[in-house]
């Protein structure tokens, strides 16, 4: 029983570490002036929009940023933990 508590404490401490690592990442995805940077938390840091768009334009251009730049977060934090060795216990 001591043991699998100890294995839960090593993989709690193994994911933070990682999830310490991840937040350190930033993608950002630019367009039509619109600019939006994501942190490794999936969290927007920066947000810049353009004057020169109509409303409507700059909503659908947001959108575009915001999933773009959250597939290219999901693919590089996803080898990032790859690279860290993935998740333990889940190979």
């Amino acid at each position: 029983m001591f043991s699998k508590l100890k294995q839960f404490r090593d993989l709690r401490s193994q994911a933070k570490t990682m999830q310490s690592a991840l937040a350190q990442e930033t993608v950002t995805e630019e367009k039509n002036g619109v600019k939006i940077v994501l942190n490794g938390n999936m969290e927007i840091i920066e947000l810049k929009l353009s004057d020169s768009l109509s409303k409507e334009a700059q909503e659908n251009t947001v959108k575009s940023c915001f999933n773009d730049a959250l597939k290219r977060a999901q693919r590089i934090m996803a080898k990032k933990l790859q690279d860290m060795g993935g998740l333990p216990g889940m190979n």
